[in-house]
């Protein structure tokens, strides 16, 4: 049987998990290196593998709570922090930490933030302070998530899409993303924006809103809002997103990021 079908067996069958240890530990073992990733981009489109979750899933019960040192830092916890962080040209600040069995490509930065297992991480991304990258989470390269950030995490449904953030975005201080929710390439979310799979995002640039649901779409600049709703004992203003604009379409990402945040007065 291949490692991908030993491990679908061994999530079906706790009686036969012990038969998949090596090709758990093996699996876990490319992700941290990049060679597996939860998610990809096939033709366009985001297909989950449900197999490399089952695995992480399958990890937890095959390994056991011990104490672990790392540098100044002691950890009491099933999974080691990443290591050989130089070698890898990956930038960690303490107390910063990158769980084994995720990736971050050379260059990434991350500050006092932390990136859970299953994660990838782009080149030339920052985790700023207090930021969080939850398990299986794709966040694309160039990206900045601000201090604060929460980037949702998934293992359970399997079926479920991990939260997914496209090459360029720049995600504002305290913005919650989660539930799969996917940021397209360089969206812009100012700061306080929350995002779940069912979050109602407004495009109101045109002469009729428009409404997206789990999906950012390219480009845009998004701002928090509330929308009104009629309940039997009043009026609500429930939590929406407001796609107020586009960041343009610009050869020099770092001056379109500046002119988006000044022309449309965007707190980050």
């Amino acid at each position: 049987m291949s490692a991908r079908e030993l491990i679908e067996a061994a999530h079906a069958d706790p009686e036969v998990r012990e038969a998949a240890r090596d090709s758990v530990f093996e699996t876990i073992e490319l992700l941290d290196r990049g060679e597996l990733r939860v998610a990809n981009k096939v033709e366009g489109e985001w297909v989950v593998n449900e197999w490399i979750k089952q695995a992480i899933l399958l990890y937890f019960g095959l390994t056991e709570v011990k104490v672990m040192q790392s540098g100044p830092f002691q950890y009491h916890d099933r999974i080691p922090t990443k290591q050989n962080l130089a070698e890898a040209g990956v930038r960690v600040v303490p107390p910063g930490t990158v769980r084994y069995g995720a990736f971050c490509e050379p260059g990434v930065i991350v500050m006092p933030g932390y990136v859970n297992i299953g994660a990838y991480v782009g080149t030339r991304t920052m985790v700023d302070t207090w930021a969080t990258v939850g398990s299986c989470a794709q966040i694309g390269r160039g990206v900045h998530l601000s201090g604060g950030v929460g980037i949702g995490g998934v293992l359970e449904p399997l079926n479920a899409r991990p939260v997914i953030i496209e090459d360029g975005a720049f995600i504002g201080s305290r913005c919650i993303v989660t539930e799969g929710t996917l940021v397209e390439e360089a969206a812009v979310l100012a700061a306080n924006v929350s995002l779940t799979k069912s979050t109602p995002i407004i495009d109101i640039t045109g002469a009729e809103p428009v409404e997206y649901r789990g999906r950012v779409p390219a480009r845009s600049v998004v701002v928090p809002g509330t929308r009104p709703k009629q309940f039997p004992g009043g009026t609500a203003q429930l939590a929406c997103a407001y796609i107020i604009g586009q960041r343009k379409a610009s050869t020099d990402e770092r001056t379109s990021l500046n002119d988006a945040l000044r022309e449309f007065e965007v707190s980050v």
